[in-house]
């Protein structure tokens, strides 16, 4: 299903105690499958108790750029106006971390 050079990354962060996804899951988290060569976001999928978040996160970040952080935050910020916004954020800035962590061995 995805090119031998793909790789998985997720990144992690709290939501506030009174939302229905850190009630479920504890914490808010966003999984990445990426291109390891250019960095392509070729999957998405982010924890959510409505199917049409994680739908709309996907559609936001596939095929756009891992280390497009500014523009992808921008995008968050102007188009997800969930109650986990802040999360999401936090969360893609973690697995962009990784990312970099993992092409820098």
């Amino acid at each position: 299903m995805f090119p031998d050079n793909s790789i998985y990354i997720v990144g992690e962060s709290k939501t506030s105690t009174n939302n229905a996804i850190t009630q479920q899951y504890n914490g808010f988290f966003i999984a990445l499958v990426v291109n390891r060569d250019s960095g392509e976001i070729l999957d998405a999928e982010c924890t959510s108790t409505i199917d049409i978040t994680s739908n709309f996160v996907k559609a936001m970040f596939t095929s756009k750029y891992i280390t497009d952080l500014d523009f992808l935050l921008e995008e968050i910020e102007s188009r997800y106006f969930g109650s986990s916004q802040k999360a999401l954020m936090v969360a893609f800035k973690n697995a962009n971390i990784k990312y970099l962590q993992i092409m820098n061995k």
